[in-house]
């Protein structure tokens, strides 16, 4: 019987939570580069969307405290998606969140968060032990220090999250590079050695 370390990803069984990647968060952002994590967590969302996965979006005290989410994400993802917007530090005590990730009726779910060693690691470990398969995507993750990124992955390794990269856990969803989708869904993740490679291609036609 397989474990869920060897169950892969799929577009039947994953969905994409998204926490905080607010304005006022980005300005603390430490250990990866703004500009990098905008780039990583935009080209997550996009690629979710032309897999079909479900995205859950949350936020905590837009309004005041943190802001609204940063405009490059905001821009990426459905204007009729709702953002939920929180009070509880942790995402998942929120009744509304939780109920919206059930209603996916997705058994994957694949998390990044600002910061990582909260906004993400704390709804991974709770959705672990409410019997989701979690990941999270550590690169469409930021925090505020080197030690904060450090001790957010051992935790997340230590309750048995799985941890990865943005495009890995996308491409693992995308599953089949004959898809018709695939160089959308590559153009989505915009990985400069992806870009190369369909450069190549094309004067070699293969």
């Amino acid at each position: 019987m397989q474990d869920r370390f060897h169950t892969p990803l799929t577009d039947d069984n994953a969905a994409v939570l998204l926490v905080d990647h607010q304005i006022g968060l980005f300005t603390g952002v430490r250990d990866i580069a703004v500009a990098e994590l905008k780039h990583n967590v935009t080209s997550l969302a996009k690629a979710a969307q032309r897999l079909g996965l479900p995205t859950v979006v949350t936020t905590t005290s837009a309004d005041s405290m943190w802001g609204p989410l940063v405009p490059e994400l905001r821009e990426v993802l459905p204007q009729d998606l709702k953002v939920i917007d929180r009070s509880t530090v942790n995402a998942w005590n929120d009744d509304r969140v939780r109920s919206a990730v059930e209603a996916t009726g997705r058994s994957k779910l694949i998390i990044a968060g600002i910061s990582l060693e909260v906004c993400a690691a704390f709804p991974a470990i709770s959705a672990s032990a409410a019997g989701y398969d979690a990941y999270v995507a550590v690169d469409a993750c930021g925090t505020f220090s080197q030690t904060k990124r450090e001790t957010g992955l051992l935790r997340l390794l230590q309750a048995g999250v799985i941890v990865s990269d943005y495009a890995s856990l996308a491409v693992e969803v995308l599953a089949d590079n004959a898809r018709a989708d695939a160089g959308q869904v590559y153009g989505d993740l915009d990985m400069p050695f992806a870009t190369l490679v369909g450069q190549l291609s094309a004067v070699y036609g293969r």
